[in-house]
C-alpha cells in the first residue's frame, strides 16, 4: 500500500516567472514547457491543496525594463501587465488540458477573456477545487508582479507564497559571479534587509514581513519541486518573521572578522 502524502500547506500562492513558460532563450511561450508546468502544478491540485497563480510577463515585455529604454514607464508597466494575461491564459489552457479547471482573474477589465478581480469570488472558486490564475499584477504603474502575489495572498488567504525561480533559493552574495556564495536554508525578514539580499522588490517583501507571510524561495527546474515544497521538504529557502536555526547562517557570522 503506498504511503498517503499529506501537504503541509492547504491554501498556496505559487508565484512564477514569465521565463518558467519561455524557451530556452528566455523569451516568447514553449507550449511543451507550460504542458510540463501544467502537469506539476496538477500534482499538487490532486492532493486536494488549493492553489492561486501569479505569473509574470517578462518573458514578453518587462515594463521596467522599457521604460529604461525610453518608454514612458506607466505605458511599459501597463504593457507588462497585459503580457501576464497573456501567460495567464496559456497557463489556463494546458491545465484545462490536463483536465484541471481553472480561471483566470485580471485587474484589468477585459470581460472577453477573464473574470475581473473579486475576491470572494475567487475564494469561492478555490473551495470548488478550482485553480486560480491572478493577471494584470495589481492593475497599476510601478508595482511588480512580486507586490501582486503577496498582495493576492493575503487577500485570499493563502498560508505561504512559493516563489518558484532558476535559483534554489537566497544566497549571502550572487552565485553566478560568487562560486563561494552560501545558501540560506532559513533567514528571517529583519536579516534580509540588512544584509540586501534580493528575495522580492522591496514593497512585496515588506509586505510580507508586515504581515508575517512566509516567503519559500527554491529552483522550479527541479524534478517535482512544487509538489516536494509542499509536502513540507525543505527545498530552496524559508523566509520567515522567526525564529532561526540555520548552520549556514552561523557559518557565515562565524567567518566575518571580528
Amino acid at each position: 500500500m503506498k504511503k498517503k502524502l499529506v501537504p503541509k500547506y492547504r491554501r498556496i500562492m505559487l508565484k512564477l516567472s514569465g521565463q518558467a513558460l519561455a524557451d530556452e532563450s528566455g523569451a516568447g511561450i514553449c507550449p511543451a514547457r507550460v504542458t510540463e508546468l501544467a502537469e506539476h502544478i496538477g500534482e499538487v491540485q490532486a492532493l486536494g491543496v488549493q492553489i492561486t497563480i501569479v505569473v509574470g510577463g517578462g518573458n514578453i515585455v518587462r515594463g521596467i525594463a522599457a521604460s529604461e529604454k525610453g518608454m514612458e514607464r506607466a505605458t511599459a508597466d501597463y504593457m507588462g501587465m497585459l503580457a501576464t494575461v497573456i501567460n495567464a491564459l496559456a497557463l489556463q489552457d494546458a491545465l484545462e488540458r490536463a483536465g484541471i479547471p481553472t480561471r483566470v482573474q485580471s485587474a484589468i477589465t477585459m470581460h472577453q477573456i477573464a473574470e475581473p478581480f473579486i475576491r470572494r469570488r475567487a475564494v469561492r472558486h478555490l473551495e470548488k477545487g478550482r485553480i486560480v490564475i491572478f493577471g494584470a499584477g495589481t492593475g497599476n504603474p510601478y508595482f511588480s508582479t512580486d507586490t501582486a502575489a503577496v498582495l493576492r495572498a493575503r487577500e485570499v488567504g493563502a498560508e505561504v507564497v512559493l516563489k518558484a525561480t532558476k535559483v534554489d533559493g537566497v544566497y549571502d552574495s550572487d552565485p553566478k559571479s560568487n562560486p563561494s556564495a552560501r545558501r540560506f536554508e532559513h533567514i528571517t525578514y529583519t536579516e534580509a534587509i540588512e544584509k540586501q539580499l534580493r528575495v522580492m522588490d522591496s514593497t512585496a517583501f515588506s509586505l510580507c514581513r508586515e504581515t508575517s507571510m512566509p516567503i519559500i524561495v527554491f529552483d522550479f527546474s527541479q524534478p517535482h519541486s512544487i509538489l516536494r515544497v509542499v509536502l513540507g521538504e525543505k527545498l530552496g529557502t524559508l523566509v520567515t518573521a522567526g525564529p532561526v536555526s540555520d548552520p549556514t547562517r552561523r557559518a557565515i557570522e562565524q567567518s566575518k572578522p571580528h
